[in-house]
C-alpha cells in the first residue's frame, strides 16, 4: 500500500469479518461496511500539525513543529524567516600574511575598515575580529636556520614576524577604532613553499568559539584573504607529520599550538565544522588563485558580503535512517522587490519576511512495521535559528472499540491505562460511539471537554496525552510539568503544583510561580515595626511609600526635610528673644505652632534653650548647623 486517500478508512487486521490483505483493509466507508466492518472498527487516516507556541523565536518562526502522517500522506507547513535589522552579524577577517601578501596588507588597511563600515549599511550590529596565518613552522615549509626562524626576512635587512600556522589577533568587538589599530599594527612573516596554511587556520578559527568571541545569536561570517592556494590534507607527510587533525582547537594564548603535531584537515572535515559551528566561508583570492578556491568551494566564492546578507535560502535535512521513507519540496514565496531562485529569494531587504511552503510526505513505514519518529530540520543557510519538525508515523491501528469498554471489562482494550494514567494514548481518528456515562468520569466539574482537552476518555477514565514538554497527570489531566510559570528554573519555583495552567503553591508561600513568602518577618524593622511604619510587605521584602525612602527596612532618607531642618532657624530666634509671645513678636511665626509659650520664669529661656541645644546638637548637619530631629527637644521645652 502506498496511497490513502483522505476519505479512505482503516480496519484493524483480525477486525470486520475474514481476514484480508491490506488492499481489503483500507477502503471508502461505504465499502468497509459492505464487507461487515462495524463503525467502531474503523479508523481515519487523520493528518495532525501542531505548533509548539512555547518556543520563542527571533528571525525564524515557527521553531517547533509536530504533524503526524500515515504512508501515502503529507503535510504542508508555512516556515517564516525576517532578517531584522539589528540582528547581530560576526565578521572575522582571517589573512595570509606571508611576504607575498605586502602590497595586498596595505591595502587591507585601508579597504578592510572601508568595507566593515559598508557592513554597516546591512546590521546595525556588526561585530569584527581579527587572525592571521602563514604555514606550519617545519621545514620544508619554512626556512629553519637559527638567522631565518626569528626573522625570515633576514636577507632583505626587514624586521619580519616568525612564521605560524594561525594567531588569533583580536576577538569579536564592536569598537571599529579597536579593529583599525589592530589592522595597521601588522606586519608580513615569510615562508618557503607556494602554498600556505589557510584551511589548516580556518578550521581553527571556526572551532576555537571562546577564544574568538562568535556570539551565538549572531549571523558568522568567516573572510579568508590570500593570494596563494591552501595546503590540503596528507600535504604535511613532506614534513614528517602523519597525525591526521582532531577536529579539536588546539589555541594556546591565542597561538595555535596543534600546527606541528597535526595534519591539514581534509575538505570535508573543514566542511563539517563550519556547518557544525554556523560559519558561512568567504574567499577574497587574488584573481589568478579564483579557480582553485572555486573548485574547493563553488558556493561561497561566488557569493559577495551583499549578497550572501540579502538573500534568504533554505537547507532541509531529513534523519539519515529515515530518508528513504519520506520526501519533501520547498516553495519560496518572496516578498516585493526580491527574486525567486531555487529554495529562496533574493534582494531581501532588513524586517522583510520570506515564506516557504514546505510539504513532507510519507513514502511507507519501515521494515517492522512499527510506528516511528523522525525529525527533519529546516534551516535558513547562514543563520542560527531553524524549524524542527516531528513526524510521528502512525503505522499500526488502535486497539478497538471504546463503547464495549466500560469499567468491568477493560481487558477488551489492548494498552488500557495503568494508575499513574501514563498509558499510551489512542489513535484520536478511532470513530466511536461511545454513549454519556462513560465519558462522565472523565471531564471535572463545570468542564465542557473531556480530560482538560488534554487526553482522550478510555473506559470511563483519562489517558493523559504524552508531551515531550513534561508528565501531564491527574484525574482529568489537569495537571503537568511545563505549562505554569518558572521561577528558579522550576515550575512554581519547585515550592507548588501547576494545576489548570496556575500554581497552586505549598504552604507559606504564594506570588504566580510561589516564589514570595507568605511570612513578614523578613521585613520586621529591629524595633518590630513593618517597614519602620514607612512602607509595605511585597513578597518578602519592603516596599516604601516614598520614593525618596530606601533601605531593607525603608530607614534611610537622606532627602527628607525633618521638622528640625524646616524650623529651627525660627525655633532659635524665638528661644534668643524670650518663650512669651510678646517678646518674641517679631520671629518668624511658621513656627510658633511648634513652640509652647510660658511665663518668663527666671533662667527658665536659659535652662530650655540648654537643653534644645543639648538634645539637637547630635543631630546638627555638620555644614550649614541645621537640625535633623527638633521633636524631642520641642518636647522637653514644652513640659518645662
Amino acid at each position: 500500500l502506498t496511497s490513502v486517500g483522505a476519505s479512505c478508512l482503516w480496519r484493524p487486521r483480525g477486525r470486520c469479518g475474514a481476514e484480508a490483505g491490506p488492499s481489503l483493509r483500507c477502503d471508502l466507508p461505504v465499502n468497509l461496511l459492505r464487507r461487515g466492518c462495524e463503525v467502531e472498527f474503523m479508523e481515519r487516516s487523520e493528518i495532525k500539525v501542531e505548533v509548539n507556541a512555547t518556543v520563542s523565536s527571533t528571525q525564524v518562526s515557527p521553531q517547533d513543529i509536530s504533524i503526524t502522517l500515515r504512508p501515502g500522506s503529507k503535510a504542508n507547513i508555512i516556515v517564516a524567516v525576517e532578517q531584522l535589522e539589528r540582528y547581530p552579524v560576526d565578521l572575522y577577517y582571517l589573512v595570509d600574511v606571508s611576504a607575498s601578501m605586502q602590497e595586498n596588507l596595505d591595502h587591507l588597511k585601508t579597504v578592510g575598515v572601508a568595507l566593515s563600515l559598508r557592513m554597516t549599511e546591512h546590521s546595525a550590529d556588526l561585530w569584527l575580529g581579527f587572525g592571521s596565518f602563514v604555514d606550519k613552522p617545519v621545514s620544508p615549509y619554512i626556512n629553519v636556520h637559527p638567522s631565518k626562524i626569528n626573522n625570515p626576512c633576514s636577507d632583505y635587512e626587514i624586521r619580519c614576524r616568525p612564521a605560524h600556522g594561525f594567531h588569533h589577533v583580536l576577538g569579536m568587538t564592536g569598537n571599529m577604532s579597536e579593529f583599525t589599530r589592530t589592522i595597521k599594527r601588522q606586519r608580513i612573516s615569510g615562508n618557503m613553499d607556494t602554498p600556505e596554511g589557510g584551511l589548516d587556520a580556518m578550521l581553527q578559527a571556526a572551532v576555537c568559539q571562546k577564544a574568538v568571541g562568535w556570539r551565538p545569536e549572531a549571523k558568522r561570517l568567516l573572510l579568508l584573504m590570500t593570494d596563494q592556494p591552501s595546503h590540503l590534507a596528507l600535504d604535511s607527510r613532506l614534513a614528517g607529520i602523519v597525525t591526521p587533525h582532531d577536529g579539536l582547537c588546539h589555541l594556546e594564548n591565542n597561538v595555535y599550538t596543534g600546527s606541528t603535531k597535526m595534519d591539514h584537515p581534509s575538505l570535508g572535515q573543514l566542511s563539517e565544522k563550519l556547518l557544525e559551528n554556523h560559519i558561512y566561508s568567504i574567499f577574497a583570492v587574488e584573481k589568478q588563485q579564483y579557480q582553485w578556491y572555486e573548485v574547493i568551494s563553488p558556493t561561497a566564492l561566488k557569493l559577495k558580503l551583499t549578497r550572501l546578507l540579502s538573500e534568504v535560502e533554505v537547507s532541509v535535512s531529513v534523519e539519515d535512517q529515515a530518508a528513504s521513507r519520506y520526501w519533501v519540496s520547498v516553495s519560496p514565496l518572496c516578498p516585493d522587490g526580491s527574486t525567486a531562485k531555487d529554495q529562496g529569494c533574493s534582494g531581501v531587504k532588513p524586517s522583510q519576511k520570506v515564506f516557504f511552503n514546505i510539504t513532507i510526505g510519507m513514502h511507507s513505514c519501515p521494515d517492522h512495521g512499527e510506528d516511528e519518529d523522525v525529525t527533519v530540520t529546516v534551516r535558513p543557510v547562514g543563520y542560527n535559528e531553524s524549524t524542527v519538525i516531528r513526524i510521528h508515523s502512525k503505522c499500526r491501528c488502535s486497539c478497538g472499540p471504546t463503547k464495549r469498554c466500560n469499567d468491568d471489562s477493560q481487558s477488551q482494550c489492548s494498552g488500557t491505562p495503568d494508575s499513574t494514567n501514563q498509558g499510551p494514548r489512542p489513535d484520536p481518528g478511532l470513530i466511536q460511539d461511545s454513549n454519556r456515562d462513560s465519558t462522565r468520569n472523565c471531564r471535572a466539574d463545570g468542564a465542557d471537554v473531556d480530560c482538560s482537552g488534554r487526553g482522550v476518555c478510555e473506559c470511563g477514565r483519562c489517558v493523559c496525552e504524552q508531551s515531550r514538554l513534561g508528565a501531564v497527570y491527574g484525574k482529568h489531566c489537569e495537571i503537568d510539568e511545563f505549562s505554569c510559570p518558572y521561577g528558579g528554573g522550576l515550575v512554581c519555583g519547585g515550592r507548588g503544583v501547576c494545576v489548570s495552567g496556575r500554581c497552586v503553591c505549598q504552604d507559606g508561600w504564594t506570588g504566580d510561580s510561589c516564589g514570595c513568602p507568605v511570612s513578614t518577618a523578613t521585613c520586621r524593622s529591629a524595633d518590630g515595626s513593618l517597614c519602620s511604619g514607612r512602607g509595605r510587605c511585597v513578597c518578602g521584602r519592603c516596599v516604601c511609600d516614598d520614593s525618596r525612602r530606601y533601605g531593607d527596612f525603608c530607614e534611610r532618607c537622606p532627602a527628607c526635610q525633618s521638622t528640625c531642618q524646616s524650623n529651627w532657624r525660627c525655633v532659635d530666634c524665638h528661644l534668643s528673644h524670650g518663650l512669651t509671645q510678646k517678646e518674641g513678636g517679631h520671629c518668624n511665626n511658621t513656627c510658633a505652632p511648634l513652640v509652647g509659650y510660658t511665663e518668663d520664669v527666671p533662667g527658665t529661656a536659659g535652662l530650655a534653650n540648654r537643653i534644645f541645644q543639648h538634645l539637637c546638637s547630635p543631630y546638627k548637619h555638620p555644614e550649614n548647623g541645621a537640625f535633623s530631629d527638633l521633636s524631642s527637644g520641642l518636647t522637653i521645652i514644652n513640659d518645662i
